[in-house]
């Protein structure tokens, strides 16, 4: 066997014998990391025979953030932004695996108030909504529907002024933080909430009457990557890509937090496997969310929007103005941070990618010792070549785009 150097982006690979004596020539080429399919600085190493895709090594690292050794040098309450730059499209769903571990250690869990449940639940339902219109529009886009992008982003813009008039921020709230929340629900919340559940049924129809029954998106769908549940179990998939394959597996009804326990919902599953099942499992997702969203709503209950425990909440604003003492606490606290005992915590969570883990050792000081985070995005990835193996060149930004991936999360 002979390789020869062409250029920096492939080489070929000459001579190779087959059984029958002839000859084949295998290519192999870079895919990324600056390639507008691969959804971020993903770069995968393709060896093509023709059109037919013979092997695929995903190669990550090229965001190299560092964000779970970060985490080690910063207090609790700081570390919380970290989380927001993980999977920066469900940054709520990353605050509240992140809280609730802290809480654990903290051993406050069971102490939270009614309504921080019911805010935090359909805060984690908005952002799975408009992280799968992210997905949507972009994963149209790769295979050629260039006008849905426009519709999804229109509803996602929605969601966003809805995260921005909570926090302040459209994107990196921090708003769902250890304790509660960052700060009080403003009025109003509800109302705009509302406006968008009233009007999102119609839009998502229009998804679906632009893509499901259209037969160029069938023909780019249907049978393409496709994944069997044994290999999406040995892989650790999880999220909407194990239930694309008909595995019933969802965290929220596995081992319920935050309440929703008490709401009910159902769980999407595909049967095929295929790039379409998994397209399906989160359109079919998106309704279930406006679900528990509703049920939320008109179930909110009053109270408190943090735990009152004074070892971890800074006192009121108007306290800090009179009070000397007030004033000095709310200034150890943000300083110094404050010291869960020494222990472990491990808490998962349905984010919109997957299952989302958060793994905290605290040696008793005001940071963690240790925090590992179980990406489902890393875990997809995993997978990929599974699905694109054997397939067509074509069909591989239809299998990336199926998986739902940021590299931000992949890379942490």
């Amino acid at each position: 066997m002979r390789q020869q150097k062409l250029e920096n982006t492939y080489t070929i690979e000459e001579s190779q014998s087959l059984d029958d004596g002839q000859r084949s020539d295998t290519m192999t080429i870079n895919m990324g990391p600056q390639h507008p399919s691969t959804h971020g600085v993903l770069r995968l190493i393709l060896t093509i025979e023709g059109e037919t895709v013979l092997k695929v090594v995903p190669d990550i690292g090229y965001l190299h953030t560092g964000i779970e050794k970060t985490a080690e040098a910063k207090t609790y309450h700081q570390a919380l932004v970290l989380t927001d730059r993980m999977d920066y499209l469900t940054n709520l769903n990353n605050n509240l695996g992140y809280a609730l571990t802290v809480e654990k250690l903290l051993g406050i869990e069971d102490k939270m108030p009614e309504k921080v449940n019911y805010v935090r639940v359909i805060l984690a339902e908005l952002q799975r909504i408009a992280s799968h219109l992210v997905w949507l529009g972009t994963h149209a886009l790769d295979l050629g529907a260039m006008s849905v992008f426009l519709y999804c982003f229109r509803e996602r813009e929605i969601l966003l002024d809805i995260f921005e008039y909570i926090a302040g921020v459209r994107l990196m709230t921090s708003y769902i933080c250890p304790g509660g929340l960052q700060a009080e629900v403003p009025s109003g919340f509800d109302e705009k909430v509302r406006a968008f559940t009233k009007i999102f049924p119609e839009r998502l129809q229009e998804y679906h009457d632009l893509l499901t029954n259209n037969q160029l998106w069938l023909e780019r769908t249907k049978g393409v990557a496709y994944l069997s549940q044994e290999d999406a179990l040995a892989y650790g998939a999880s999220g909407p890509v194990l239930r694309g394959s008909g595995i019933l597996w969802d965290i929220r009804k596995v081992f319920p937090y935050s309440g929703y326990e008490k709401f009910d919902f159902d769980i999407p599953i595909g049967s095929n496997g295929d790039v379409f099942d998994r397209y399906m499992v989160r359109m079919l997702e998106m309704e279930q969310s406006l679900k528990i969203v509703n049920q939320a709503l008109d179930g909110m209950p009053t109270g408190p929007y943090r735990v009152q425990d004074p070892k971890i909440i800074p006192p009121p604003k108007w306290q800090i103005t009179g009070s000397m003492e007030a004033l000095i606490h709310h200034f150890k606290l943000f300083t110094e941070g404050y010291r869960p005992p020494k222990g472990e915590a491990f808490v998962r969570t349905e984010s919109p990618k997957g299952e989302l883990a958060y793994y905290i050792v605290s040696d008793g000081s005001a940071k963690p010792y240790r925090m590992h985070v179980r990406g489902a995005s890393f875990a997809n990835l995993q997978v990929l070549p599974r699905m694109i193996e054997g397939g067509f060149l074509s069909d591989v930004v239809a299998g990336i785009g199926s998986i739902d991936i940021v590299l931000g999360e992949v890379d942490r």
